[in-house]
């Protein structure tokens, strides 16, 4: 007996091409979405090494034919450069280690111990986040100056050893920790900086690498403060440096060498962000479900 095959509906077959049709429209939106933010930094590589001529160009080309690290070599030695890069590591480097020790602990303190006031402190730092900078620029100032160590690297990283976002963000990831962890660990005699150090870190490194990109990011970006503070320029930072090469290169034909400049400022940002992308995304996410 012969089995009888029942065709199957012309509708059921052709359902998969419409997922088919919207994912890849989702596909062209999100390159679209990306295009945006990632042209201005393709822009900034390809005009780096175009010759001024081509730099000059109209229309502009969008590939450089004769790629030239000239306009590099003239960035770094018509000003200070590679002092001024050293100078950018010391101010965000210490201020990012100072941020996250600080953090950290206040965060600890403000998540897993009870005072009177605690509530009222903690709140009374997180409203310091929605003061603008140039409210407290003059008060700091004068702060600075007064203690007599307004002109140097201790000066610029003063303000920012402590940081009110860090301190928030270590307290509400220090929150989840469970709270018997640390009683155990306190039974067996351990200190609370061994605990923090021990029990606590190892728990929140995602939220410590986020806070670290973010200060550091921050710190190297900072112009205001150090632009202000700063008399010598020997201690000034990149941020400062690719101003003075504005200054120097204000004719057209020179405009790719501040270009370069910023090249070069920008790479160890960008280095440190594709170092720690993984976790910082990581801990991005987490941000969101932390209570």
């Amino acid at each position: 007996m012969t089995a009888t095959v029942i065709p199957e509906p012309a509708a059921v077959r052709r359902r998969p091409a419409r997922p088919r049709i919207h994912r890849v429209a989702l596909y062209v939106i999100l390159v679209g979405v990306a295009v945006v933010p990632l042209f201005p930094l393709y822009w900034l590589v390809i005009s780096s090494f175009k010759t001024p001529q081509e730099f000059s160009q109209i229309p502009p080309t969008w590939f450089p034919a004769d790629p030239t690290l000239g306009q590099m070599e003239t960035a770094l030695t018509a000003v200070p450069f590679a002092q001024s890069l050293l100078n950018s590591v010391i101010i965000a480097g210490g201020s990012t280690l100072s941020v996250l020790i600080t953090s950290v602990f206040a965060g600890y303190v403000f998540a897993k111990h009870s005072f009177r006031g605690r509530d009222a402190i903690f709140w009374a730092i997180v409203a310091t986040m929605f003061l603008p900078p140039v409210v407290t620029l003059v008060p700091l100032y004068s702060m600075v100056n007064a203690m007599g160590v307004g002109d140097s690297y201790i000066g610029v990283m003063l303000p920012w050893l402590a940081n009110a976002f860090g301190i928030f963000l270590m307290r509400q990831f220090i929150m989840g920790v469970p709270d018997e962890i640390i009683e155990a660990a306190r039974v067996d005699g351990a200190g609370e900086i061994r605990i923090v150090l021990q029990f606590v870190v190892p728990l929140i490194k995602p939220a410590m690498v986020t806070l670290a990109v973010f200060m550091f990011v921050y710190a190297w970006n900072n112009f205001l403060w150090p632009v202000t503070l700063l008399k010598s320029e020997e201690l000034y930072p990149v941020v400062l440096t690719v101003n003075r090469l504005m200054a120097y290169t204000m004719s057209f034909d020179f405009r790719n060498v501040v270009l370069a400049g910023t090249l070069v400022a920008s790479l160890p940002t960008l280095i440190i962000f594709v170092l720690t992308q993984r976790v910082f995304v990581q801990g991005i996410a987490s941000t969101g479900v932390k209570g």
